[in-house]
């Protein structure tokens, strides 16, 4: 077994939850009255805590803003927006191969919020697949590599033994600053060339090549 330990993002990695993140942010952004955000800009920050995605999308705005806009993504991701969201196609057989060896552990590192988290666990049944979680509100965001660092120290493996699956260079890159092996996969919203760039050990472009490389 090459990796002890397996850890996913989640939005463009598990999830098909891109189209609902963009449409929300889209929405909220107007109800804030910042205006139309480009559905480019919007999937360039996913991966990002909340926060940081704001200050990137809206350069310069002032605190009540801010906080108008932050409240009403959430108001449009959570409640108002029906697009759907649902795991990739493979992704829950995937997970259960792995989980088959009670010797390794599985993990989520997320931009999402702990609340957020835990409410999608929850809605799809999956929190009891993983062994550890963090989300961006209870460490620092990526691609700073708090987020790893905490969950190698509490599942007790060695960073030789772990590796980052994600779709995003903040994913990656997060990885990198440790010396973590990392695997890109195609899927989600950053193009291969970007990713290539943070030197993954592997890069998959279906979800099946991703476990069946996870499981050799």
């Amino acid at each position: 077994m090459r990796y002890r330990l397996v850890i996913f993002d989640w939005d463009g990695t598990l999830m098909d939850s891109v189209a609902r993140i963009v449409s929300s942010m889209q929405a909220a952004s107007l109800d804030a009255g910042w205006g139309h955000l480009e559905e480019g800009a919007v999937r360039d920050i996913i991966g990002l805590g909340l926060p940081e995605a704001i200050d990137r999308l809206c350069p310069g705005i002032d605190a009540e803003r801010f906080e108008l806009l932050r409240n009403r993504y959430a108001h449009h991701f959570v409640t108002a927006d029906t697009t759907p969201m649902a795991f990739f196609d493979g992704v829950e057989e995937g997970v259960a191969t792995l989980r088959e060896r009670q010797e390794r552990r599985l993990a989520v590192a997320t931009g999402k919020s702990r609340r957020g988290l835990d409410r999608i666990f929850q809605e799809s049944g999956s929190g009891h697949w993983f062994h550890a979680s963090r989300t961006a509100d209870e460490t620092r965001s990526k691609p700073h590599p708090q987020m790893l660092e905490e969950l190698l120290v509490e599942l007790d493996t060695p960073i030789e033994e772990a590796v980052m699956v994600g779709d995003t260079e903040y994913d990656l890159e997060m990885a990198r600053a440790l010396g973590m092996d990392r695997v890109a996969v195609t899927w989600g919203v950053h193009g291969q060339g970007r990713l290539a760039a943070s030197r993954p050990v592997y890069t998959a472009g279906t979800v099946g090549e991703l476990f069946d490389w996870l499981n050799r």
